[in-house]
């Protein structure tokens, strides 16, 4: 008994490191799945899940309720830079909910996020603006109608 809570406690170690590592860590690792587990009142529940492809990017995640129960899972797509270009979330049921395309510039900076609804109906979309050292500067919420509801503007200091 002793041994496997011993075996346990350094699996948890482990799989905590490998969800807190960076992409370069998980494929030079050759990780391909890491999870989350919390013990309270001696009862252990898996938090979350993260599977990687072999270069090291996350193409599904699977959070989890109180009970164990699957609460949402996201499955991702990239381009071949690596950068994400789809996620698709499920509920518990593994039935879509929604759908975000993710377009980059030629600098490979992030410029629209667009979401679908189950009906692959336009909600809403973000889009941002840079400034020439490539800094985020603003981030617009339009909704489905073209309405700009939220507009975010990002500040830098070096003091």
């Amino acid at each position: 008994m002793k041994q496997l809570i011993i075996v346990i406690g350094v699996l948890l170690c482990l799989s905590n490191n490998a969800l807190a590592q960076g992409k370069k860590t998980v494929k030079k690792n050759k990780i391909k799945q890491a999870s989350v587990t919390k013990t309270e009142n001696g009862k252990t529940i898996f938090e979350s899940k993260e599977t990687f492809d072999k270069d090291g990017n996350t193409i599904e995640t699977t959070d989890y309720t109180k009970e164990g129960g699957i609460k949402t899972t996201h499955k991702f797509k990239f381009n071949n830079e690596g950068d994400e270009i789809e996620d698709l979330e499920y509920n518990t049921l593994n039935t879509l909910v929604e759908k975000k395309i993710t377009k980059y510039n030629s600098l490979k900076e992030r410029t629209e996020e667009q979401y679908y609804d189950v009906a692959d109906k336009l909600t809403k979309k973000h889009t941002y603006t840079y400034d020439s050292m490539g800094l985020k500067t603003e981030r617009k919420t339009i909704d489905a109608t073209g309405q700009i509801t939220c507009v975010k503007k990002y500040m830098y200091s070096k003091k």
